[in-house]
């Protein structure tokens, strides 16, 4: 026979009880998530990583969500429509809202082309806790970089549906930071975006 005192029990025990400030006041920092965007080729994955290892070596737990990664697993089965490009980031939005309530300073990196989009996954957030670093960088100086050759494949017809080229980028029109990658370094770049979160996530020099 069920016992139905232990079953409350257990039910109660469902709810956590370990809080987001539980976890950033163990780690003594808070959790943010930045939101990196950008045409391809920008520098999104490259500014991403350095920041990443920059927050490692302050001992600030972080973790990269690259656009490629995400693609290669959790949505291995969307393509590059306007609706399967929605879902892609609805999933990582999630996704990065979970590791933000965990504690941790979560990076992520998609080209995100469309306004909506990327309104759609703030909206998940806290005041303050999205910061959209917006990759302002020409798409001249995008394609002379070009390292997948994603450029050179859209302007032969071989892949379709390529930012900046046969998709449209909308850019962001009050992002919370803007890099000019084809001007700044990438030590230049990652130095503004830590000098922001110096001052949101109370970052002990």
């Amino acid at each position: 026979m069920i016992n139905c005192s232990t079953d409350v029990q257990f039910l109660k025990l469902n709810y956590g009880k370990v809080t987001k400030k539980d976890r950033c006041d163990t780690n003594k920092h808070g959790s943010v998530l930045i939101w990196i965007t950008g045409l391809p080729a920008s520098g999104k994955s490259t500014i991403a990583h350095e920041l990443e290892h920059r927050l490692f070596l302050k001992k600030i737990r972080a973790y990269v969500l690259d656009g490629d990664k995400i693609r290669d697993g959790l949505n291995k089965n969307l393509g590059f429509s306007a609706a399967d490009r929605k879902e892609n980031l609805r999933r990582a939005g999630e996704v990065a809202k979970l590791f933000v309530d965990a504690g941790i300073v979560t990076i992520a990196a998609f080209a995100s082309p469309y306004t909506f989009d990327r309104s759609m996954v703030r909206k998940l957030f806290d005041e303050g806790e999205f910061i959209e670093v917006y990759l302002k960088c020409d798409i001249k100086v995008c394609e002379s970089r070009d390292p997948k050759g994603l450029y050179k494949k859209a302007r032969l017809g071989e892949i379709q549906n390529l930012t900046g080229v046969s998709d449209p980028y909308e850019a962001p029109s009050n992002p919370e930071i803007i890099l000019e990658t084809g001007k700044l370094s990438i030590n230049e770049s990652v130095n503004i975006i830590m000098k922001y979160l110096e001052e949101k996530i109370l970052m002990s020099s």
